[in-house]
Formats: C-alpha cells, structure tokens, sequence
C-alpha cells in the first residue's frame, strides 16, 4: 500500500492520499482548510487518479477543501450522516464564536455526490478494502479508517480526531462527548493489534502498541490508570 501525506491549513491538518501503489487509483482522506494544492502537487509526483473523498468527521479544519477537489475531479464523497450538516454549515458544529471567525474566509457547501458511511462497512475503493467504524465523542459522526495488513506492511488505523499521539480529540464543541470518545477508544482501538499504524488528523505517526503503553486515555479505558492533565488537538 502507498500512502502520501501532509498537513494542510492552519490547523495543520493531516491530508493523505492512499493507494495500493504509486501510479495507480487513491483515495483522499480529510482535504481540509488550504489542502487542495497539496493534493493536486501529491496526485502529479505519484501519478495517483483520485477516485473518492473519504471523512473522518465535519469540522471545517477536515473538509474545507472538499467542495473544489471532488468538483476537480467529479469524484464522490462519504461521510457519516451525523456530520453531513457540518458540509454546509461549519459554524453550527464549532459554535458561534469560535465559527464566525471563519466565514468570511471559506466557501462551504457540499459536493454534487455525497455518500453516506456506516458502521462496520466496508469500502472498496481504488482496488483497497477500508472498514469503517463509528468512533463518536469528538463529533456524533466521526469515524476512522482501517485497512488491513499486507505483505511486508503492517494495517493502519486513521484515526481522525479520535486518537493522537500521546492524546485525543478535544470534546468542548458542539457535539462532543467524551464518555463517548473514551467509549469510542475502547470499542475502536484497543482491540488493534499492536504493530497498527495510528495515522491521525493532527501531529506525527504513531503505533497503538505506544499509544497503549503510554496515551493516558488508552490507559485509562484499559483500567490502567487515569489520564493527567488534557492535552487535546485539532477542532
């Protein structure tokens, strides 16, 4: 499996593009603020044909660019309906003060094919088999990513705004939980195996098996220990 990644925007967001090689069919997961140029430059240098937008969650910081890189290439994209609203109206899902500081800045709307994503469900796109799993507690919608492991390679989880390294998705917004999220971290990714690649919407790679060992919350839905202050990322 390929994958190419970078943050975007001003809230540095993880974009990737994922396909089984160089050359071949990919899907994009969470093109948001500033991302489309990124996908644009990451799609010539790989000779990648983008078929399909995949969303971890709405949040603005996600899916800012999703409009005009789906319209680009009239591709679809999948979302959990939970989070649709989000689309075409960020500033409710931020709340009013934080979300009127961006309005004047980005165009939202949905794109012409959205799809919607369900638990337990598997996508098979660009020759790939991703599994979807219902992750609320950051945002009622959001989900992560799976796919499975290869040859060589091990399976890799993206995780959104639900798990970070050495911390998790904030839960004081609109829609946030967090007896949900810890919920969600318990269901979703205690049971990976420890080589699981954590690739997630903020910061650098991780592994569960570090995350397990260290991460305060996956310790404390493991029974472990509590977590100590909180050091939560991304909106």
């Amino acid at each position: 499996m390929f994958i190419a990644g970078f943050p975007a925007g001003a809230w540095g967001t993880n974009c990737y593009l994922v396909a089984p090689a160089a050359g071949e069919e990919c899907v994009i997961v969470d093109p948001g603020h500033e991302a489309a140029a990124g996908v644009e430059e990451a799609v010539r240098e790989h000779g990648l044909k983008p078929v399909a937008v995949v969303l971890t969650h709405g949040h603005i910081d996600h899916v800012a660019s999703v409009v005009p890189v789906c319209g680009a290439r009239g591709i679809p994209a999948w979302i959990h309906p939970e989070d649709r609203y989000m689309l075409s109206d960020p500033e409710k899902a931020l709340g009013r003060s934080f979300g009127a500081q961006l309005m004047g800045e980005i165009t939202v709307g949905e794109p012409d094919d959205v799809r919607v994503l369900t638990d337990g469900s598997v996508l098979e796109l660009a020759g790939l088999n991703i599994t979807v799993d219902h992750a609320p507690g950051h945002t009622g919608g959001s989900v992560t990513f799976r796919t499975p492991a290869a040859p060589e390679l091990p399976p890799v989880l993206f995780s959104g705004d639900l798990l970070f390294a050495g911390s998790v998705g904030r839960t004081d917004l609109p829609g946030g939980d967090h007896d949900a999220l810890l919920q969600s971290l318990a269901r979703v990714c205690l049971p990976l195996p420890d080589e699981t690649v954590v690739l997630s919407g903020h910061g650098p790679q991780t592994t569960i098996g570090r995350e397990r060992a260290a991460n305060p919350y996956l310790l404390q839905v493991a029974g472990s220990a509590a977590p100590t202050a909180a050091q939560r990322r991304g909106l």
